[in-house]
């Protein structure tokens, strides 16, 4: 039996959304793995050093450590983990999250070097991060794309689209959550009765920023705080449009979630979102930034049914051939 120690944020018992530590975790025990798993400490520093010293601990017990590796604050554990890792002769895996890290590659070249070229492979999600990782001659990445469990969404198909739109993500800058109030207060020009609900965690202070937001410009929003994944599915039935506006993304696993439950998707056209979407096959793209062009894409929706729903089809045909089922081939075959 393989012993894994899967590093990452375990922090949904603090109020956060579940990252793919938290998911992968048991999917990997479920294929005969043993794995442990850190961290949930609530405060960044006591994380780092729980996972150092699990890292230590366990040194003699591991065959590989996977580090879910992000490019913003959290880079600094993958450094701390995989250096450690290096020390103790065990294999590393960076699986690449951040949808920003190609910034850190250039950034960083001397530590991203330390980081990335030293693992035994570099897992990415998206062929977005892969194609820009091995612009930087990062020879050692492969693609393995986030994974969900296709059986456990119910698909519902709709025969018509209103202007109801769901946002699901952590309240961060790097989000825009902002931008999906302004869609709001655009749309409701001409749809009056369109709503907008908001689910996700404050992460930076943004949601006092976007409740303010809707404040100012009068536009009534549903902010839900953070939910688990079972209700806010059930939520999205009641929805006919996901927006996602993000500056900077990989492969956002709330998109795929949407598009396996049949609600049509537009989102910002930037970092690995265009490796997933194909524009007008499986979703609708605009810029970033860009409230006029989502409003014309979401009223596309509302008017033209038999598109979208066509639309709609493609999108979960594409986000079931990422099941687990499928998907744990090739993490099978890394693994062994």
């Amino acid at each position: 039996m393989k012993s894994l120690l899967y590093i990452g944020n375990k922090l949904s018992k603090h109020g956060f959304n579940k990252t793919t530590v938290e998911t992968l975790e048991t999917s990997f025990e479920e294929e005969g793995y043993k794995v442990y798993s850190v961290s949930d400490k609530k405060s960044f520093f006591f994380r780092i050093l729980d996972m150092i010293f699990t890292l230590i601990k366990l040194s003699r017990k591991i065959d590989y450590v996977l580090i879910d590796t992000y490019s913003t604050k959290a880079f600094w554990y993958a450094f701390f983990t995989s250096q450690l890792a290096r020390m103790f002769a065990i294999k590393y895996i960076p699986i690449l999250h951040g949808g920003n890290l190609p910034n850190r590659l250039q950034k960083n070249p001397f530590l991203s070097q330390l980081v990335f070229k030293n693992a035994y492979k570099n897992v990415a999600p998206s062929n977005y991060l892969k194609s820009e990782f091995e612009k930087e001659s990062f020879t050692n990445v492969i693609y393995i794309p986030n994974t969900i469990e296709i059986e456990k969404y119910t698909l519902k198909v709709r025969k018509d689209f209103q202007p109801k739109l769901l946002w699901v993500r952590a309240f961060a800058s790097i989000y825009n959550p902002e931008m999906a109030v302004q869609v709001l207060f655009e749309l409701q020009k001409e749809y009056p009765n369109a709503s907008l609900t908001m689910v996700g965690p404050d992460k930076d202070g943004s949601l006092f920023e976007t409740q303010k937001k809707a404040d100012d410009l009068g536009v009534k929003v549903t902010f839900t705080g953070q939910l688990s994944k079972e209700t806010w599915w059930q939520l999205a039935s009641e929805h006919d449009v996901f927006i996602n506006t993000t500056h900077f993304d990989n492969t956002p696993i709330s998109v795929m979630e949407a598009m396996a439950l049949g609600l049509p998707v537009v989102s910002t056209n930037v970092g690995g979102l265009p490796y997933l979407l194909t524009d007008s096959k499986n979703a609708l793209l605009v810029n970033d930034a860009n409230v006029e062009e989502m409003c014309v894409a979401i009223k596309k929706i509302i008017l033209n049914t038999s598109e979208t729903i066509l639309m709609t089809q493609h999108a979960r045909e594409l986000v079931e051939k990422m099941d687990w089922k499928v998907i744990k081939r090739q993490w099978n075959s890394l693994l062994q």
